[in-house]
Order: C-alpha cells, then structure tokens, then sequence
C-alpha cells in the first residue's frame, strides 16, 4: 500500500454528501469510505470541502470549530493508516481565530494543513463573514517525485495560487471544493467552469488534479458533484456518475508528468527574478497612489 513503486499512485476522491452540523453522523461516514478506500488499495484519498460539517456550517462555527488534537482527527488518522487522506474541518487555531481547514493525516497523524485563502463572499457564499483567511502556499511529501499541494475551492480561482505551488514543486493538485450550481448567480455555469479551471492547471503545469465536490442540498443550494481526477495532460481518467455518493477510483503515474512537463516546460520557464521584479514594482506604484 505505501507506494511502494514510485512512479506510481492509486488514488480516489469520495463524493459524499454532509448532514450540515452533524459531525458525528459525518464522522461516521468518512470512516467507513476510508475503509473502503484502503481495502481497494487507494493510497491518497481526497474528500470534499468541510466535509465534516457541511457547506453552511459557517454560523455555527462556535459549535462546530475543532482543534487539530480533536478526536474526530484521531479518528480518521487512525484508520487511515498508511494512506494519505484529506478531509475538510472548521479548524479553531490560537487566540480563537476559525479557518475553513483541509487536514491531510497518515500513519496516524496529521502531515499537512491548509487553510483556504480565498474566503468566497459572493453570490450565496459567505466564507469571509466566519473565517480567517489562511496565509500560505506550502506543499507536502507523498512520495518520491509526488508532491502535493492542497487548494479550497476558490483558492482555485486565484490562478497565482496555483502557480505558487508549482513553483514549489508541486506535481498533484488536491482541490476539495463544495460547488453548487447556484452559489455565483444564474449567469455563471459552475459545472462547466470548474471543467475549464482544472483542465487549464493540469495541462499548463503538467500536474494530475483530484477534485471532490459535495452532492446533495442545503436550503436553496444544489450540489452538482462532479468529481474527477485529471492525468498531467488535462485529461479524465475517472469522473464520477450521476450526482449521488461515489467513490471515484484512478491511478496516476509519474512517467506521464515527466512527458508532459517536457513537452510544455510552464514551471521551468516561471520565470521567478522576473515575477518578483514586476510585483515589488506593482507594490510601490500602489504605494504611491
């Protein structure tokens, strides 16, 4: 199970749907996917945003908001074992501050942290109303030539993030997200967008892309699911059925993002003395505004 051939990787993302508030109940669930995924031989597993507490658990973050000590953690890092797994909390940090947090945990302990950057505060979206805006791009060791790094949702949509992290030799892309067809307004067509976003960033750095999304309602929201895993050419290699609950099995292999990231070498054309240079200059012009 752990990667022991490391040009290669099983992973899964789980399309589930949360009982808004009901942690427990959602405990639950993630402990009998995660079974699921370690029996099939998963190695990295990946579960939509705040999948313990639902969407809208933003109000109740008083009651919901956990500690990385917390049992639930324990729990999940405990039965995942030598799988890397991915889930979504409200994490209370120091001096009470809440994030919307993406906890990664393996051999029974937590390896990784994210916490979302950009706080969506439109539409029907209302992250920066409860949460900390998180402050860093990091990425994370999975095994030799995998790294990963971890994007909520919209942090997605800030194309610099992403970029960020492949800078950081980021070679899979973890997107947890919880889309509902109407959370941006009737104009905006979340399915089809979230298609363009995670084809563009796989075949623009030559990076594979697990996306989970949600399914389900809650109040006047619709979650569409749609979860898929890309190969480094922006292509499907597993996209999840219909809009119910599912696990949704691929497998991943390093000789692919070594192609594609020779034929279209993004990251080692970044230019970084170049970006740095412009950006220290955008600082000081508006600066002086």
């Amino acid at each position: 199970m752990r990667m022991a051939n490391s040009t290669t990787l099983t992973v899964a993302v789980a399309q589930t749907e949360s009982i808004l508030g009901d942690v427990e109940a959602n405990l639950r669930k993630h402990l009998d996917i995660v079974d699921a995924a370690r029996s099939a031989g998963v190695e990295v597993l990946l579960f939509p945003e705040m999948s313990l507490t639902g969407h809208s658990a933003g109000p109740d973050a008083l009651r919901l908001a956990i500690d990385r000590n917390h049992r639930f953690v324990a729990d999940i890092a405990r039965a995942a074992g030598k799988m890397c797994t991915v889930f979504g909390v409200i994490e209370e940090a120091a001096a009470a501050q809440f994030f919307n947090s993406a906890i990664a945990v393996r051999d029974g302990k937590i390896i990784f942290v994210h916490r979302k950057i950009n706080l969506a505060t439109y539409g029907k979206l209302e992250d920066g109303k409860h949460f900390a805006a998180g402050s860093q791009i990091e990425t994370f060791d999975l095994s030799p030539g995998w790294r990963a790094c971890v994007l909520i949702c919209a942090d997605t949509w800030n194309p610099a993030l992403v970029h960020l992290a492949a800078l950081q030799d980021a070679t899979l892309l973890l997107a947890p997200i919880s889309s509902a067809i109407e959370a941006v307004g009737a104009e905006f067509d979340n399915p089809g967008g979230w298609e363009i976003n995670l084809r563009f960033y796989a075949l623009t750095y030559g990076m594979p892309v697990m996306m989970a999304n949600r399914v389900g309602q809650e109040g006047d929201l619709t979650f569409w699911g749609g979860s898929r895993i890309l190969d480094p050419f922006g292509r499907a290699l597993a996209t999840a059925t219909g809009g119910g609950e599912q696990l949704v099995h691929a497998q991943l292999d390093f000789e692919s993002v070594r192609r594609a990231r020779y034929l279209l070498p993004t990251v080692r054309d970044s230019n970084l003395p170049l970006v740095q240079r412009e950006m220290e200059r955008l600082m000081q012009a508006r600066a002086q505004c």
